[in-house]
């Protein structure tokens, strides 16, 4: 090589040297990753968001969170730090008793069950001559007879301990078998279980009380033979005697059936009794404009449907937030006792927290907490009894679990106060579910964009939480759309039928809104979402797409849906269109 040619020649470090001092620093600000993400908010109109979706460059992967862009994915929450007394710990429970009709239908009823985890309302069944007979268990033999009822057998225990009856030792594993039978079969059961305490209690007046029988260990419940859960009858004063399970002794344990699960929903076979629930304020019933609830347009079992649960003595309610956090109703109809365990929603994180260190998943596992475990853990517990004719208020996120002191039913259902915390809490846990592969049974996208069809709101924070998911799940169908055109993907409007259910991915269980992924398995069309879609087919062949509202009808909806400020009172905050 000439002389001339190796003097023009560089190395590689000085060329790249010269490259970064010649040429301007890298601007991340402006970089072709910063210009794509395009700032939406819910001040633009639908055109707008559509126009920028369509020129993004769609990729495939469409985010579906819903909360903010400047929110941390969800993740249990610390507890308060502040540091409880002994009497903090064991707070006395929010009640209030009824007198008569028109207390029962004060506006400050229902704020006093919204301002309080957890709240008792005595005497409610008798301040509204509500015939808690229509829900015993004879007028339900009566009725239907061969309805199924869903079994769980137990280990019978005392209601403030949870014992492994193999090792003998506290734990949190609340053991469970699931098993059916019917409403008549059920029904023989609970009778005889009563019998045969009947007779357990002559035998031990007739010998005297030994000393495993000492006040500790025994249990005051009301039974009334032969008519479960009626409020008539003459009732007796019995004792159960229920010993903690001894860890040394090798004894075969007592086992208990409880009746869960009585599906109320079918209005031809349980109108007396959905009609006798009308006469409750429209705060607690199971249908009114103001629940949330009401506007999924589909039934959700157990939630915007009546269950009712049939209980002997022991009977257990294991620990639980309520599905998608939503507020409940129970009403023990009798004419035994319930007992409650409940915990303030700040907590909830920490109790996931003893359940994670125990080996048991807080969503998917049984759980019974050990009060102990709770009390050293800071964390304060409500312990009430609820009698027959009581309602319980159960409010958003409030932790809890519930053990029958005597022979009950029970009715229950879920309430979805139109608040802005209420929205808030089911969005965040509807979130956390996605990450904990846990099913949302209350679909929040469905449901959120019939609210707006429905509603008038005039609270602000509501308003711009439900605008929110409206606004993520409209970008997110546009990128989707986009994509599948991109793909030479034909979609197909394929509507809803009325009262259809909303759709679930038949594979990670997330809900499927407007577009579905469909596909043949096992002789059964299958939805899916599009990243499982994707999974199974990067090019989605063999996949057929349906939409089931047109877009335009959708950019209708959110751009109708606006804040209305000239409401005034508190009862009008809230009208159906």
């Amino acid at each position: 090589m000439p002389p001339e040619t190796r003097r023009k020649v560089k190395s590689p470090t000085q060329e790249s040297i010269l490259t970064v001092k010649n040429e301007p620093p890298w601007d991340f600000e402006s970089s072709v990753e910063k210009k794509a993400k395009i700032e939406y908010n819910i001040d633009m109109d639908a055109q707008t968001i559509l126009g920028l979706c369509k020129n993004e460059a769609v990729n495939g992967d469409i985010t579906s969170i819903l909360l903010s862009d400047s929110s941390p994915p969800p993740t249990p929450p610390d507890p308060p730090a502040i540091k409880l007394t002994h009497q903090q710990l064991l707070p006395p429970t929010p009640s209030v008793y009824l007198d008569n009709k028109k207390h029962a239908f004060s506006p400050q009823l229902q704020e006093f069950c919204l301002k309080h985890p957890i709240a008792v309302v005595r005497g409610l069944a008798s301040a509204l001559k509500l015939d808690l007979g229509l829900f015993s268990t004879k007028t339900l033999v009566e009725a239907n007879p061969d309805h199924s009822v869903e079994v769980r057998t137990q280990i019978q225990q005392p209601s403030d301990e949870n014992w492994d009856p193999q090792t003998g030792k506290k734990v949190w594993a609340c053991i469970s078998h699931r098993s059916h039978t019917t409403i008549a079969r059920y029904a023989q059961y609970q009778a005889s279980s009563f019998k045969e305490s009947l007779r357990e209690e002559r035998e031990k007046a007739a010998g005297g009380l030994s000393d495993s029988d000492s006040k500790d260990s025994v249990h005051n419940i009301t039974g009334s033979g032969g008519n479960v859960g009626g409020g008539g009858g003459k009732r007796r004063k019995l004792n159960l005697n229920v010993p903690p399970v001894n860890p040394k002794n090798g004894k075969e344990h007592k086992t208990l059936k409880f009746g869960t699960n009585v599906d109320l929903s079918d209005e031809r076979k349980w109108r007396p009794q959905l009609q006798e629930l009308m006469k409750l304020p429209a705060f607690a019933r199971v249908v009114s404009a103001a629940n949330m609830l009401s506007h999924v347009g589909h039934v959700i079992l157990g939630m915007n449907t009546v269950q009712l649960y049939m209980k002997v003595p022991g009977s257990r309610t294991p620990g639980h937030q309520e599905n998608n956090n939503f507020c409940s109703i129970n009403i023990n109809i009798g004419p035994g006792d319930c007992e409650w365990f409940a915990v303030p929603d700040a907590y909830w994180g920490a109790i996931s927290h003893l359940c994670e260190k125990n080996q048991i998943n807080y969503l998917h596992g049984s759980w019974w907490p050990v009060l102990e475990d709770l009390y050293n853990a800071n964390i304060p517990v409500y312990r009430f009894l609820q009698r027959p004719g009581d309602l319980v208020w159960v409010n958003a996120g409030c932790v809890h679990w519930v053990q029958a002191v005597g022979w009950c039913n029970n009715i229950a259902w879920n309430v979805g106060p139109l608040t802005a915390r209420q929205y808030s809490l089911a969005i965040d846990r509807y979130e956390w579910n996605k990450l904990q592969s846990f099913k949302s049974i209350v679909p929040m996208l469905h449901l959120s964009w019939n609210l707006a069809r429905n509603i008038k709101v005039s609270d602000k924070k509501l308003f711009e939480l439900i605008k929110n998911c409206l606004l993520k799940t409209l970008i997110k169908c546009c990128r989707i759309l986009e994509f599948v055109k991109q793909k030479g993907v034909e979609v197909k409007f394929h509507g809803r039928g009325k009262n259809e259910a909303s759709h679930y991915c038949g594979q990670c269980e997330i809900e499927v809104f407007n577009i579905l992924f469909i596909r043949e398995q096992e002789k059964r069309h299958v939805v899916h979402c599009l990243d499982c879609a994707r999974k199974q087919s990067i090019n989605l062949d063999g996949f057929v797409c349906l939409e089931e509202y047109k877009m335009q009808e959708l950019c209708d909806v959110y751009n109708n849906f606006v804040l209305y400020s000239n409401v005034n009172t508190p009862p009008d905050q809230f009208r159906l269109v």
